[in-house]
């Protein structure tokens, strides 16, 4: 049995990139909805669902039913 160590370094490298990105835009979210305004309101919830949207695209690319339709 060998290792694909390639592959293996491709995974890290896209695990540290999503967690970095993910947890940058959860702290954004939270240091921008801390101001008052209403646009900081706004920006802040635009952060949140992009936060959303990170993880629901994690979830279908770890979840293979979910790459065909109706999961079939």
């Amino acid at each position: 049995m060998t290792i694909d160590w390639s592959a293996f370094a491709v995974v890290v490298i896209a695990a540290f990139i999503a967690a970095g990105s993910l947890v940058t835009l959860f702290s954004l979210a939270l240091r921008v909805g801390d101001a008052p305004g209403a646009p900081r309101r706004i920006g802040s919830l635009v952060l949140w669902g992009l936060c959303v949207l990170v993880v629901l695209f994690g979830i279908f690319l770890i979840v293979p039913a979910l790459h065909t339709p109706f999961g079939l």
